[in-house]
């Protein structure tokens, strides 16, 4: 019998790809979970008995799942991020954690300038106006010139630096380890997150979450902000505090917040999602035919390194 890897990212269960596919050539069989579709705890439970390896996606993975999977060897997400998975359960069950590294950086970073775009001059507002039968003019910002704060300088936040300042934008940043971006020192330079907060005209997140559980923006760095400021969330949604934001807002405060990530998604609470000064997009800051492509070879060749090892 076939060892089983089971794979449930939507965007390879809604059409399979050649990079999972190509696992059956190595003696596997793929197990897939609702096309399209986000599996719930139940699904998972249901599937993941038996599979040794298991691709995964941004889909919460609760204790219970890993109870359930007595044969799981590895766990290969199609990005980088981890928060998703219970990792200290995993680390004791000896279960192995793998990203793909660098993957979604240009698909996110691309994404976060279309939304500083769609913030600064009003694009989706002007597109629903037209079609409404209007005709809106906002008056708009432009980017050259601006302060952009960029909080996580890896892979995403370093590109998204690049593209801001070859726009004519300067960027302030914020990474614990610094790293030498090799930036124009005129344009680029690192500051401490409360000064960036106070001074960048646009904050764009690029980080984990703070270890100690605690919120990044929460309602004191929120209502510290520059007045006006657009905030850019293609990260992690528990980075800001949600109600303290949507005060800022109603009070015009904080003037855009544009966000690709919900805390659940599709959300429940559609208070956010609907707020006049908000632009929001279904998570789809990787999800492109390139960022798709790199993320599914480099997690099914951590996969097969495992499990063929």
């Amino acid at each position: 019998m076939n060892q089983r890897i089971l794979v449930t990212p939507r965007s390879l269960t809604q059409e399979p790809h050649p990079d999972v596919e190509r696992m059956r050539e190595q003696g596997f069989e793929i197990v897939y979970s609702t096309a399209g579709a986000m599996p719930n705890e139940q699904e998972l439970i249901d599937l993941v008995p038996g599979c040794v390896g298991w691709l995964a996606g941004v889909e919460p993975v609760t204790p219970k799942i890993i109870e359930a999977a007595a044969s799981l060897k590895v766990i290969s997400r199609n990005g980088v991020g981890v928060d998703n998975l219970p990792i200290d359960m995993l680390k004791k069950r000896g279960v192995k954690v793998m990203i793909a590294e660098g993957a979604n950086s240009m698909g996110v970073a691309e994404l976060t300038i279309g939304l500083i775009f769609s913030a600064l001059r009003s694009i989706p507002h002007s597109d629903a106006g037209i079609k409404a039968g209007g005709w809106p003019r906002l008056r708009g910002a432009e980017i050259h010139g601006r302060t952009v704060g960029i909080i996580g300088c890896g892979a995403i936040g370093r590109e998204v630096a690049r593209m801001v300042i070859a726009l004519g934008a300067r960027v302030v940043a914020f990474d614990p380890a610094r790293p030498n971006l090799d930036l124009p020192s005129s344009a680029f330079s690192y500051a401490e997150v409360d000064d960036i907060v106070d001074e960048a005209d646009i904050l764009s997140l690029h980080c984990p979450l703070p270890r100690d559980g605690s919120t990044f923006l929460d309602r004191n760095r929120i209502f510290s902000a520059k007045k006006g400021q657009v905030i850019v969330n293609t990260a992690r949604a528990k980075l800001v505090d949600e109600d303290a934001l949507i005060e800022a807002l109603d009070l015009g405060h904080i003037g855009s917040y544009a966000t690709d990530v919900f805390e659940q998604e599709p959300p429940v609470s559609l208070t956010l999602a609907t707020h006049g000064r908000v632009i929001a997009t279904s998570h789809i800051g990787g999800f492109t035919a390139e960022s798709v492509d790199r993320a599914t070879r480099i997690a099914a060749d951590n996969l097969l390194s495992v499990l063929s090892a």
